[in-house]
């Protein structure tokens, strides 16, 4: 597979990774989201980063401890740039190309850098599975990053080749996977059913979300230098987002899990949803792993 149709396919899919059941079609299906589609998942994304600050710090922390500087940073997938703006901080002299099939997306990406102070540093690329790459793109990187994505690809390992061919010689790719989706309710008997009914769903769609890549890394060609579980266990005083986020969430759950959950469990599914930012027993659960890989 080509680079141009490899970044397409990893950022053609990577918006999702927050879950709450989407379809694999996507970035959710299709390259023809409307305008309220795109509104959501970005709302969704900015919610998973303003409430998941701490964890995404620990991580590039953990990834600078591991790499040290780089140049050159080109991240796949880059959503509503979460990821994009930590690594502008974290790597202070890098410049980094943010690459998405969303125009909306990278819009909303573009606002943010230009916010923070980043944009001078910051190129965005729309890329798509039938576009060709635009001129520079294609030049290695001292790293790649790679978050929640490469749980959708359909043949990981050509694609981990093609990522691999990126990278400079001395460079790393930084793998970032969830395991499964956000707990809120960790004792909630029908949250457990709608995770079932997700992990059901999930094991045609998204075969490899949760799976161990370091065995998948060394068929492509990297030796896997680091790997570590990050676990994610926020309890009150929760962020103040933290409800919105939950109930967001649950929403796009509901959406997903029409058709595999009973009418009365979807119903009660829309309940929890509207009172969960007031639940006095909500929290945030999740476990993540990264790599880091060498070429």
């Amino acid at each position: 597979m080509p680079l141009t149709q490899l970044v397409a396919m990893v950022n053609g899919m990577a918006h999702h990774h927050e879950g709450h059941a989407h379809q694999k079609s996507h970035n959710h299906g299709s390259h023809n989201h409307n305008h309220g589609s795109h509104e959501a998942l970005a709302d969704i994304l900015d919610l998973d980063a303003e409430v998941l600050h701490e964890h995404l710090t620990e991580v590039m922390a953990w990834v600078h401890e591991r790499t040290g500087t780089a140049a050159t940073v080109l991240d796949l997938g880059a959503g509503t740039g979460a990821g994009t703006l930590a690594l502008a901080r974290r790597f202070p002299g890098a410049r980094i190309t943010a690459v998405d099939m969303s125009p909306q997306m990278l819009d909303h990406l573009r606002h943010k850098a230009h916010a923070a102070g980043l944009a001078d540093r910051i190129r965005t690329v729309e890329a798509d599975l039938d576009t060709a790459w635009p001129d520079g793109v294609e030049q290695q990187a001292d790293l790649v990053w790679a978050a929640n994505s490469l749980h959708h690809l359909a043949d990981p390992v050509g694609t981990l080749r093609t990522i691999r061919a990126a990278i400079r010689p001395g460079g790393h790719l930084v793998a970032l996977e969830m395991d499964a989706f956000p707990r809120f309710l960790p004792d909630d008997a029908l949250e457990a059913r709608c995770h079932a009914a997700v992990a059901e769903a999930r094991a045609t769609d998204m075969p490899h979300l949760g799976a161990d890549w370091a065995p998948l890394l060394r068929a492509a060609g990297f030796t896997v230098k680091a790997q570590h579980r990050f676990e994610i266990d926020l309890r009150p005083p929760l962020p103040e987002a933290t409800g919105r986020y939950a109930q967001t969430s649950l929403r796009r759950l509901h959406q997903g899990l029409e058709g595999r959950l009973s009418p009365e469990d979807l119903a009660a599914l829309e309940a929890l949803a509207e009172a969960v930012p007031q639940h006095p027993d909500l929290t945030v659960q999740a476990r993540r792993t990264a790599w880091i890989a060498e070429p």
